[in-house]
């Protein structure tokens, strides 16, 4: 069940999972501790807490959330939920999905794999061409 008081708070560790930005905790751990997530336009720990209210910048990949707290969640529930813990402001949505519109038009293909069976044939007779 959501939270709705205003006095109380939440790990922002445990909120970005509840929220789903997140898969694990240890994930969102380790993207607070690389400086991608702000609270209130600052830098923070994974420990610090955070209320309802507060403004988040959660940078993921090549994408960047500027979202405001509007819940606050204990477990992590299905993302129909966990839409319901955050707002983001129509213009940063309309940011976000640009630089995405522009990268899938450049075709800047962020997903790297192993060559399949075709594609190392080609690789191999590249390299034989030399």
């Amino acid at each position: 069940m959501a939270v709705e008081e205003e006095n109380v708070s939440q790990r922002i560790d445990k909120w970005l999972w509840a929220a789903r930005f997140f898969k694990t905790r240890p994930l969102a751990v380790e993207a607070i501790d690389g400086g991608h997530v702000q609270v209130n336009e600052e830098r923070v720990k994974p420990s610090r807490q955070v209320r309802i209210g507060d403004k988040l910048r959660i940078k993921k990949g090549f994408e960047t959330w500027t979202i405001t707290v509007q819940g606050l969640n204990e477990q992590r529930r299905p993302a129909s939920e966990a839409r319901l813990l955050h707002t983001e402001s129509e213009h940063h949505r309309e940011e976000r999905e640009a630089v995405i519109e522009e990268r899938r038009l450049h075709g800047v293909n962020v997903r790297l794999h192993k060559p399949d069976k075709r594609e190392r044939r080609l690789i191999d007779k590249f390299k034989q061409g030399w």
